[in-house]
C-alpha cells in the first residue's frame, strides 16, 4: 500500500528554499518518491487551511517514506529545510482500493 509525505510549508529564505528544492529529487529516486504535489495553485473551500505551499510525494509503502525521511541521503536538505522555512510533515498510508 502507497505511503504519502504531505508537507505544508511556509518560506523564510528563498534562496536558502531553492538550494534545498534542487537537493530533494535524487534522494527521493533512491527510495521511490515521486511528486505529486510540489506547490502550484490551490483553491481553499472549506475551512480555514491556508499554507503557503504544499507538497505531496508518494512512496510505495509508508516504510519506504520513513525511510527516506530518516536516510542519511536527505539528512543534509532536511536541515536546510529546517533553516530555511517553517514546515508540518506528515506521513500517511494510502487507501486499499480492493
Amino acid at each position: 500500500m502507497a505511503g504519502y509525505v504531505v508537507v505544508q510549508v511556509s518560506i523564510h529564505d528563498p534562496e536558502g528554499f531553492a538550494v534545498y528544492a534542487g537537493m530533494v529529487p535524487p534522494t527521493l529516486e533512491k527510495f521511490g518518491g515521486r511528486y505529486l504535489v510540489r506547490g502550484g495553485n490551490w483553491v481553499n473551500v472549506e475551512g480555514e487551511w491556508n499554507p503557503e505551499r504544499l507538497v505531496i510525494i508518494e512512496f510505495d509503502s509508508v516504510e519506504q517514506a520513513k525511510n527516506w525521511w530518516a536516510s542519511d541521503e536527505y539528512a543534509p536538505a532536511k536541515q536546510l529545510r529546517e533553516q530555511t522555512t517553517t514546515s508540518k510533515l506528515l506521513i500517511v498510508e494510502g487507501y486499499n482500493h480492493s
